[in-house]
């Protein structure tokens, strides 16, 4: 069964828009707010005296490694997928907040762990909960507006700090702001969820165990470079767009520009992505053209490249994710939660992997920035190299539907 096929089962009690409308504003506050705004908020941070340059790959770690934790563990809660993306929102207003108030790498360690587990919680269940509307309502197209929340939200936390982030303006001002636009945002879905009776419970592990089968290894490794491939830029694009402009309006625009780029890639391609042959070789080109933006910076760095970068990674990475969780739930159309959740596990080792790799490299002749230009190079060579396997499934796929019967 495929993901764009009817699924039959009780009509559910909320609208289609407002299911859509939930799900974009939950990965908007979970992944654009919860995760991403601690790439415009760390140069502020340093600036601030508050926490040493080197501090910074320290916490974007932790968040790594409790985006992983949260990757693992969620379907282990044993909770509806409604509960646990309330769950996630809440926690994720309350540690973007906090990051305001305490004081100390630990603690924001802490809350970057806490952040990391609660957006993870919040992409693996809305996912779920929100694909099976659409594949009920023989509505897969609009899976586009669903993802388009991450990119908005990362739209939003980079309009605001290029307007809030005024001289002798603290950092912890703006997480406490944010905190509060987070809790504005949640405020309404929060309460639909709550209304609403679909509450599925957790399947059986029975049920859901073919979609994590050996066969997918490759699909999940995929996933895995994305990881990798997308973290690094998405990481450092503010600070090499800062080395070849000084002026704060025009390097801050890279990252609005990189959510602006996520969100309408979404929406674009999302009607594009029917059946598992299309979505396959739409996810290797969108791998291929990462690949590009993430290869550029490291070879020339000027503020051309800084801009392609922006929009061939932050175009391509929701795209990416996008089709990998659609790829994922047609493989397990029943409970896609463990297969989901294998993928998001794959996605954030991936991360882990990135400033790892980077910090290691820094040991070698040429100082921090020729580290990042080849952890950028063996990035995109991950990324090339897993489009080259996607592709090669897309033919793998194509034929045996030609072929059903298996004749030569």
């Amino acid at each position: 069964m495929g993901l764009d096929a009817d699924i039959p089962g009780p009509k559910p009690a909320l609208s289609l828009a407002a299911a859509c409308t939930i799900a974009a504003v939950a990965l908007a506050v979970a992944m654009g707010i919860g995760r991403f705004a601690f790439t415009p908020l760390l140069p502020l941070m340093v600036r601030d005296g508050v926490l040493p340059p080197n501090a910074g790959a320290w916490l974007a770690a932790s968040n790594y490694l409790g985006y992983l934790v949260g990757a693992l563990t969620t379907g282990r809660l044993g909770l509806s997928q409604p509960a646990v993306m309330r769950m996630s929102l809440a926690g994720t207003v309350m540690a973007t907040t906090a990051m305001g108030v305490v004081d100390g790498l630990a603690a924001w360690a802490a809350l970057r762990v806490a952040a990391g587990v609660f957006s993870a919680w919040a992409l693996v269940s809305t996912s779920a909960w929100a694909l099976l509307r659409l594949a009920q309502a023989g509505r897969a197209d609009l899976s586009g507006l669903v993802y388009a929340g991450v990119g908005l939200g990362i739209t939003i936390v980079g309009v605001f700090c290029l307007a809030a982030a005024q001289p002798g303006v603290p950092a912890s001002q703006l997480w406490l702001e944010l905190g509060g636009l987070a809790a504005i945002l949640v405020a309404a879905p929060s309460a639909a969820l709550r209304r609403s009776k679909q509450a599925a419970a957790a399947a059986p592990v029975a049920a859901v165990r073919g979609g994590t089968t050996k066969r997918n290894a490759g699909l999940v490794a995929s996933y895995g470079a994305l990881g990798l491939g997308y973290i690094l830029p998405a990481t450092f694009l503010p600070a090499l767009a800062r080395e070849v402009v000084d002026d704060p309006r025009v390097f801050g625009l890279a990252w609005p520009l990189f959510g602006v780029a996520a969100a309408l890639s979404t929406i674009m391609i999302a009607r594009r992505g029917h059946g598992s042959v299309a979505r396959l070789r739409l996810w290797a080109t969108t791998h291929l053209l990462m690949a590009i933006g993430v290869l550029l910076p490291s070879l020339w760095l000027t503020q051309t490249t800084i801009a392609l970068a922006s929009l061939l990674v932050g175009g391509t990475f929701m795209v990416a994710t996008m089709l990998g969780l659609q790829e994922a739930r047609a493989r397990a159309p029943v409970n896609p939660t463990v297969l989901l959740g294998l993928m998001t596990a794959a996605f954030a080792t991936g991360q882990l992997a990135g400033p790892i790799v980077s910090g290691v490299l820094e040991f070698l002749p040429g100082g921090n920035r020729a580290a990042l230009g080849l952890a950028l190079q063996l990035a995109a060579s991950a990324l090339a190299l897993s489009a080259a396997y996607l592709w090669r499934q897309a033919h793998l796929s194509r034929r045996a539907q030609n072929n059903p019967a298996g004749v030569d």
